[in-house]
C-alpha cells in the first residue's frame, strides 16, 4: 500500500508516480499479475528516501525549538530570582 499519489505532495518522486500511473492505465489487467511491480518497488524506495529526508529536517527543526525553549526558560528563571 502506498500513500495517495499526488504529485504536489511528493515532488521527489513525481517521475516515478507518473510512470506508475501510466503503467496502470496501459495495463489494466496485467497490473494484477505483476506488470507494474518494478515501478512499485522504485516508488516505495523513493517514498522511503523522501520520508527519511523529512524526518531529518523535522528532527533538526525540533532540536532548534528545544534549544530556544531552554534558553527562554533559563532567562525566565534568572529574572524571577
Amino acid at each position: 500500500m502506498h500513500p495517495p499519489l499526488t504529485l504536489h505532495r511528493h515532488p521527489m518522486c513525481a517521475e516515478i508516480i507518473e510512470e506508475f500511473q501510466k503503467c496502470h492505465l496501459e495495463h489494466p489487467i496485467a497490473k494484477f499479475f505483476g506488470e507494474c511491480t518494478e515501478l512499485k518497488i522504485k516508488l516505495d524506495r523513493c517514498f522511503q528516501q523522501e520520508k527519511a529526508l523529512k524526518r531529518k529536517a523535522n528532527f533538526e527543526q525540533s532540536k532548534k525549538l528545544k534549544e530556544r525553549l531552554q534558553a527562554l526558560r533559563k532567562e525566565t528563571a534568572e529574572s524571577d530570582s
